[in-house]
C-alpha cells in the first residue's frame, strides 16, 4: 500500500498488511484528528519504507500519559503514523487516511467506544470495546506471531 502527506513531500510504502486496524473513538483521537475517530493500521515499523522525503518526529501527549511520537510531513504537517510508548519504535500506527488504498482498509475493531459520539453508528456484529482489549483474545494467530517476532528482533 502506498501513502503520502497532502503536499506529497513525504511518500511511503506499507509493505505488509496491517496486523490489525483500530477505529479509535477516544476523545484524544477525536481531538487530534478533528473528527469523530481515528483509523489506524497497526504494522511493524520495518514494514514502512520511505520512498520520498523524510518525516519529522514530533513528541505528542497521549491519554496514557506516556506520550507518542508522530511522524509528520515537515511542510504540510500531516500525521502519517505514530509510535506509542506502550508499543515502542518497533510498531507503527499508520493513519489509514494517508493510504491511497484506504478504501481497502476497514476497521477490525472499534475501541474506546465509551466516548464514541452518539451519532456514529457501528456496523452490526463489529467487535466493540468500551476501552481497550486483550490482543490475545482479539488478534489472529498470524498477527500474534508477527508481533512476537518483531518484539524479539
Amino acid at each position: 500500500m502506498h501513502g503520502r502527506c497532502t503536499c506529497g513531500e513525504v511518500e511511503f510504502e506499507m509493505t505488509a498488511r496491517p496486523m490489525i486496524v483500530h477505529c479509535c473513538h477516544c476523545t484524544w483521537c477525536q481531538r487530534e484528528t478533528g473528527s469523530a475517530f481515528a483509523l489506524n493500521a497497526y504494522v511493524e515499523t520495518a514494514e514502512i519504507r520511505l520512498t520520498r522525503g523524510t518525516p519529522e518526529m514530533i513528541a505528542t501527549p497521549s491519554n496514557s500519559g506516556h506520550g507518542q511520537s508522530v511522524a509528520r510531513c515537515p511542510s504540510c504537517k500531516v500525521a502519517l503514523w505514530s509510535h506509542y510508548a506502550g508499543s515502542g519504535e518497533a510498531f507503527a500506527f499508520v493513519r489509514c487516511g494517508t493510504l491511497e488504498e484506504r478504501a481497502e482498509i476497514a476497521p477490525d475493531v472499534h475501541i474506546f467506544t465509551s466516548t464514541k459520539l452518539p451519532w456514529v453508528v457501528l456496523p452490526e456484529g463489529a467487535p466493540v470495546f468500551e476501552a481497550f482489549y486483550k490482543p490475545k483474545e482479539v488478534w489472529s494467530e498470524a498477527s500474534l506471531a508477527r508481533f512476537k517476532a518483531a518484539r524479539e528482533a
